[in-house]
């Protein structure tokens, strides 16, 4: 009997790409600006369930290292899962994340050639106005900002439609701060020159 599960929130990412990421725009076939991408999308959930469990309030991170082309695949891939969730959510969480519970990252499990552990630490994700955030001390501290549309006030620019499992319509997004330094995978760089997106995600499968 297969587990059905749905979840919904708040989404932000920040790699070590040049503003815009080619990888985002290309469909994941042009080589990243560095010579490899280093990123970090971390995923807030609002509302949602694996089959009768509630995961609203659940926030995860999926922390990877891909080659040049991303399509290429052989990715180094971690996740965290915040410490506050209860050994049954992190359970759910690395099904979703996994690709074994079917939904969006199920596509991107043929791309991950070395999985490199699931790991439980206090997350905090931050929201206001167009910044978003996230700090996982000593692990991760992430801050965007997107670009505000000087054509439809209290909107940023954005990308639509993209190959991206959080959602097909991102917001463009400059990197504030960027480290990253967990599973191997190394990156600390500030300034405005770096990318960030940002989105609201819903997600469904069955497991």
């Amino acid at each position: 009997m297969s587990t059905a599960w749905s979840i919904a929130g708040e989404y932000l990412e920040a790699c070590s790409c040049r503003f815009v990421c080619p990888c985002v725009t290309s469909n994941a076939t042009a080589p990243a600006t560095e010579g490899f991408c280093r990123f970090a999308m971390t995923y807030r959930i609002d509302e949602g369930r694996y089959g009768a469990l509630d995961l609203a309030g659940v926030t995860f991170a999926v922390v990877a290292e891909s080659q040049a082309v991303m399509a290429a695949g052989n990715w180094k891939l971690g996740i965290i899962v915040d410490a506050a969730a209860s050994q049954e959510q992190a359970d759910a969480i690395l099904a979703i994340t996994s690709g074994s519970a079917g939904g969006p990252l199920a596509a991107l499990a043929p791309l991950i050639g070395e999985m490199r552990g699931v790991e439980r630490h206090p997350i905090r994700f931050d929201m206001q106005g167009h910044r978003r955030g996230v700090t996982i001390p000593g692990l991760l501290e992430q801050e965007i900002e997107g670009i505000p549309s000087v054509s439809v006030g209290g909107e940023c620019l954005a990308i639509d439609p993209t190959f991206h499992p959080a959602n097909r319509r991102l917001a463009l997004a400059t990197v504030v701060k960027n480290v990253i330094a967990c599973f191997g995978i190394r990156w600390d760089h500030d300034g405005a020159q770096r990318n960030g997106h940002f989105a609201p995600f819903a997600w469904s499968g069955a497991a």
